[in-house]
């Protein structure tokens, strides 16, 4: 029997073990999807316990506590920091098999030290101990980010974002990690929102200038795009719920964006016009800046109307769609790569069963000579565990190549989550040596632990030019 989570955790055998130690665990972060707060990182802020590093806005640990009967007051309630912590930890001996358990001990082990199990008996140990090692400067945000080996992060920003802590960080001579930001316009793009009037006049602000055509958006959004540029953003993000795609002139396109300004109620057809022309014009122009472009696809959001009104979005009550996607995303990227105005494209699903869809239709769309032009993204949210990942994996290896495969994200919001980096290079290595030890891969230890160590940090590097 295997002692829990020892220094051989999830490595089933020796090869898995030597490509670890001597090759993944060495290689530094590059985390190119993450929801950290580039004023927290300017600021280095400080936590006053861990119920605020660990359980302020972190739905995954919330829908845990939820399941586990935890009354609403003790995890977005006004109950005391101490009290949440406790019913956490009163949970996390019931979340055996979830990839929390394996995180918060991870987290635990790595930043302070414990391996100990949480639970009630060890809650108030624990409570005491990590607190008083919080409070110290050696855990501001700046040495947190630090001690995790991270060489380069991208936050996610709204395109009227100022950017000035991107700015301030840059000019930080005393903080060697990369911040880059990433453009996620997704509010310009949900036409059928109620807040996609407000939005578009901010962006109008912003741009010092009104915007009353689609002509005036567009004129916007691009000279968004330089300025995001000019602070090295290197990469979009997209949230496509479901994939839209409707052919339509700009003529047709510029009626439907002046009917939405003057609040008149849109098709979904005009709906999916709009953002079809939108994603085109926004693909070629990360084309023309050498970025990438990430679409997170197949996301249920807000499905509790009563908990949605009540804490609002990102509060743990979303899920997983299962509508089509094969054709309207094929005919999307099509429609840019017909015009050259394709650029490279990082695909994620939050439902498994299209697994196949994405990593055999990006590789209709491979070339260029960029190596992985078209990425199979991480596996992703709900699929972040072992088996996740493990068939995110062997499923890009069974229809393309693993080896050019640009690895694990984080997308968190908390400062701690950079041991789901080493969760993730675990099960890459033990999927890998478990090939080896059948001989379906040659016991080649230069070649894997090249591979490894390029999936865990040089393909991303290569990828978005950093």
């Amino acid at each position: 029997m295997k002692k829990f989570m020892d220094e051989d955790f999830l490595l089933n055998n020796e090869t898995a073990v030597k490509l670890f130690h001597d090759y993944a665990s060495k290689s530094p972060i590059f985390d190119f999807h993450c929801h950290l707060n580039p004023k927290d990182i300017y600021e280095d802020i400080r936590f006053k316990n861990i119920t605020e590093v660990w359980l302020y806005g972190d739905h995954y640990k919330w829908r845990l506590m939820r399941s586990n009967g935890v009354d609403e007051r003790y995890i977005t309630g006004d109950a005391d920091d101490y009290s949440k912590f406790l019913e956490f930890a009163k949970t996390i001996p019931m979340a055996i098999g979830n990839p929390v358990y394996h995180w918060t001990h991870l987290e635990l082990q790595r930043y302070f030290g414990i391996n100990e199990l949480l639970n009630e008996k060890t809650a108030p140990v624990i409570w005491e101990k990590v607190n008083s090692m919080l409070n110290s400067s050696e855990f501001s945000v700046k040495n947190i980010i630090k001690k995790s080996n991270v060489k380069i992060l991208c936050t996610t920003d709204d395109p009227t974002d100022s950017l000035e802590y991107h700015k301030l960080l840059k000019e930080d001579d005393n903080f060697d990690v990369k911040v880059l930001p990433a453009f996620r316009p997704d509010k310009g793009i949900n036409i059928d929102k109620d807040d996609f009037k407000d939005w578009v006049k901010k962006l109008g602000e912003v741009c010092g200038k009104a915007i009353e055509s689609y002509d005036d958006y567009l004129d916007a959004l691009n000279s968004r795009l330089e300025f995001f540029d000019s602070y090295g953003c290197r990469l979009s993000d997209h949230a496509l719920d479901f994939v839209a795609y409707e052919e339509s002139t700009k003529e047709e396109v510029d009626e439907i964006f002046k009917k939405a300004l003057k609040g008149e109620k849109l098709s979904q057809i005009e709906v999916d016009k709009y953002k079809t022309s939108v994603l085109q014009f926004l693909g070629k122009r990360y084309k023309e800046l050498g970025w990438a472009m990430q679409l997170h696809i197949a996301a249920l959001r807000n499905t509790n109307t009563r908990m949605f009104k009540k804490l609002g979005p990102d509060t743990g009550y979303d899920s997983i769609n299962d509508v089509n996607i094969a054709y309207p995303l094929s005919k999307l990227l099509d429609s840019l790569e017909s015009t050259g105005s394709l650029p490279k494209v990082i695909l994620y699903t939050l439902n498994p069963k299209d697994n196949y869809v994405l990593a055999a239709l990006m590789g209709s769309f491979q070339g260029e000579g960029i190596p992985g032009k078209m990425q199979f993204g991480s596996a992703w949210w709900f699929n972040d565990n072992i088996d996740g990942m493990t068939e995110q994996m062997k499923t890009l290896a069974n229809v393309g190549l693993l080896s050019k495969f640009v690895g694990m994200v984080t997308d968190s919001r908390s400062f701690l989550s950079y041991p789901r980096h080493e969760y993730f290079r675990r099960i890459l290595c033990n999927l890998i040596g478990e090939w080896v030890e059948k001989g379906e891969v040659p016991d080649d230890i230069g070649l894997l632990g090249k591979i490894v160590q390029d999936i865990s940090f040089n393909n991303a590097v290569n990828y978005f030019g950093v």
